[in-house]
């Protein structure tokens, strides 16, 4: 990202866009021919960020952040449902999963960074790039989420996920193996304190229940890799 569009993604920073949209109405001249509308200028600015090419058509956002928010969820927004009764309790680190036979594998079949599937063996996980602005929106994103979205944290949900997946250099290493993670920051360290850091001071109302099943599954699994492995070694 430009340092610009760094500044543009704080929480801080946001300004209600139908301000920012009359503002730019009343700059135009009357008859000026097609100028393209505030928000097709928007969804050009940020395009990079629009994985799945979703249409300007019918979009209505409160700023900027909250439009990223909605590259980043597309589908899932639709079909998610909340589970108010059950939180996540424990998730085993990637280096943990490949352990107990966990294969890592890019899922190539979707555009949605949050789609993560659990299929027995294979764990299929969007691949994802930690750069130097990946940080800043992540947690700008969190944070609208807090404010404005408690009830539908899906980023939130995701983060946590890899807030579990990610405790050490080791897990950071698995993950790039797989090439499930690109690391453009460089050294290891610096990836994994990025993501220890992620989940710190978050209020979780609900959980997804498309996480809670798949938690579960991964859980039940390497809970018989264990049992499987003390009656062979008895």
């Amino acid at each position: 990202m430009t340092k610009i569009r760094l500044d543009l993604v704080l929480i801080e920073n946001q300004l209600p866009f139908f301000v920012l949209e009359s503002l730019y109405n009343r700059a135009l001249i009357s008859g000026s021919g097609n100028i393209p509308s505030f928000l097709v200028l928007t969804f050009d600015y940020f395009a990079y960020c629009n994985s799945c090419n979703l249409d300007s058509d019918n979009i209505i956002i409160r700023h900027f952040i909250d439009l990223l928010r909605m590259f980043h969820l597309q589908q899932p927004i639709e079909r998610w449902s909340p589970s108010r009764k059950e939180s996540l309790v424990h998730l085993n680190s990637a280096s943990e999963l490949v352990e107990t036979g966990v294969k890592f594998k890019v899922n190539i079949k979707t555009k949605c960074l949050l789609d993560l599937k659990f299929s027995w063996v294979v764990l299929e996980i969007p691949q994802f790039r930690v750069e130097d602005g990946t940080k800043l929106l992540i947690h700008n994103l969190v944070a609208l989420e807090q404010c404005h979205y408690p009830y539908e944290s899906y980023i939130t949900n995701y983060v946590t996920i890899l807030d579990f997946h990610i405790n050490s250099n080791k897990d950071v290493d698995a993950l790039i193996e797989n090439d499930v993670l690109l690391n453009c920051l460089g050294d290891t360290d610096s990836v994994t304190n990025f993501y220890n850091g992620l989940w710190k001071n978050i209020t979780h109302l609900n959980f997804s229940s498309n996480y809670i099943h798949l938690s579960l599954d991964l859980n039940v699994f390497c809970a018989y890799f264990v049992c499987t492995l003390s009656v062979l070694c008895a």
